[in-house]
């Protein structure tokens, strides 16, 4: 899975920088033309999150995901054969679609395997798709260097060829085990748990064995508030990706190619420190303390921000590189957090659905992020720390959801426990 990981963001590095610029120069489409096309597939690819999330708790999961890549490298290929806007739009979504479904689905597989090191193995994956990413985010400048036509349609096939690629290796994976939970009565058991002494308790063979219908996060208040709040601690991403290289431009008077440096800086650091920080975050109890540095992160990069437009090439070039620091690091923690949390706030029998429905956050954030920091951009320099404001509000509501969906499940561990114990002869 981490060389999948590899090939796929290598891939990925090498189309993803000359999308825009494909559709508006091999295309023809003009930049408003563009925007839509980016913004519709996008939406689109909301999705694709809890639809693979829902499929993965019936199907083997290595089965859909191979049925995601080819997907997207299917719909990538099919860009080269048209002009048409209708058409490229509705390839795009197709991509989107299945590009934000493998995304859950690769983070449930590392879940059912990884088991109690999988805040670990997640930070390797992430390590690992970000040194890809670089990879071939290079080799892909390179490209475009040249410019030509051919140069982009190269572009484009190799990441087709990325996701063949890893749709072969992920043949060779074996299927992780699924969650699934037996029980009697109102109580949650697993087969052979327990023995009932004479007297103690009566229950038919279908009473024994019925399973409770799965768990449905569509119809979980506080776990749907989860999300929503993930939704606003993903817009590092945006801020890094969107609101940094435009604000760079628009507002200071730091030189435009510190942009690309940033972007560097970030995968540097990531790469660097994803897996060492990832002990903090072992447990969902660590995971909830982590929110308190991302918050504090999250604002020394906003402030540093609007700093960076008060003037000066140098105080903007320090500023500017505090805040991609920063806000680095408070993505590092945010992707630890998110990821424990997300697995141990969802019930056993139904993690696919639930990790599906957590993918709408990112999905969410992908299309509204962007719009939202542009505003931000267009509102000034005090606008920023105001956005900081905003995720202060946002963790402090998410740390007091966690602990309260914490502190609840702890009770009916306990419950089950005590349940059990006087069922033992």
């Amino acid at each position: 899975m981490l060389w999948i990981a590899l090939i796929n963001k290598m891939g990925t590095g090498l189309w993803m920088g000359a999308a825009a610029l494909y559709f508006t120069l091999v295309a023809g489409l003009s930049v408003a033309e563009v925007g839509v096309l980016l913004g519709v597939s996008g939406a689109v690819g909301i999705a694709g999150a809890p639809l693979a999330g829902h499929l993965a708790d019936r199907f083997p999961v290595t089965r859909i995901l191979i049925g995601a890549q080819l997907q997207q490298a299917v719909a990538l290929l099919a860009l080269l054969t048209t002009d048409d806007f209708a058409l490229l739009l509705l390839y795009s979504a197709v991509n989107s679609l299945a590009d934000r479904g493998a995304n859950v689905l690769t983070k449930l597989y590392a879940a059912r395997v990884a088991g109690p090191d999988r805040t670990r193995y997640q930070a390797v994956q992430r390590t690992v798709s970000n040194a890809g990413w670089a990879v071939g985010g290079l080799a892909g400048a390179c490209a475009l260097a040249v410019g030509t036509t051919h140069a982009y349609q190269a572009l484009l096939l190799g990441n087709v060829v990325s996701f063949l690629a890893a749709a072969a290796l992920t043949l060779r994976c074996a299927e992780p085990p699924s969650p699934s939970r037996v029980v009697s009565g109102s109580m949650t058991v697993t087969p052979g748990s327990i023995t009932a002494a004479p007297g103690s308790m009566t229950a038919t063979p279908e009473a024994a064995t019925a399973p409770r219908p799965a768990s449905n996060p569509w119809r979980d208040r506080s776990f749907l508030l989860f999300t929503v709040t993930e939704a606003a601690l993903f817009l590092d991403d945006a801020v890094l990706q969107v609101g940094i290289p435009l604000w760079i431009v628009h507002a200071t008077d730091a030189p435009h190619g510190l942009a690309p440096l940033l972007m560097v800086l970030n995968c540097v650091l990531v790469v660097c420190c994803q897996v060492p920080l990832s002990r903090f975050g072992s447990t969902p109890e660590r995971a909830r303390a982590l929110l308190v540095p991302l918050a504090a992160c999250f604002v020394v990069g906003c402030a540093a921000l609007t700093v960076s437009a008060l003037g000066g090439t140098g105080l903007a070039v320090a500023a500017l590189t505090v805040a991609a620091i920063a806000l680095t690091f408070a993505e590092i923690l945010h992707a630890i957090a998110s990821w424990e949390l997300s697995i141990a706030l969802a019930p056993g029998d139904a993690q696919g659905a639930y990790l599906g429905v957590h993918g709408l956050s990112s999905s969410a954030q992908r299309s509204g992020g962007p719009l939202l920091v542009t505003a931000v951009i267009a509102a000034g320099p005090l606008a920023w720390p105001v956005l900081g404001a905003g995720v202060i509000v946002t963790v402090a509501a998410q740390s007091r959801l966690v602990r309260r969906r914490l502190e609840r499940q702890r009770a009916e561990v306990r419950r089950a426990s005590d349940s059990h114990a006087v069922g033992r002869p």
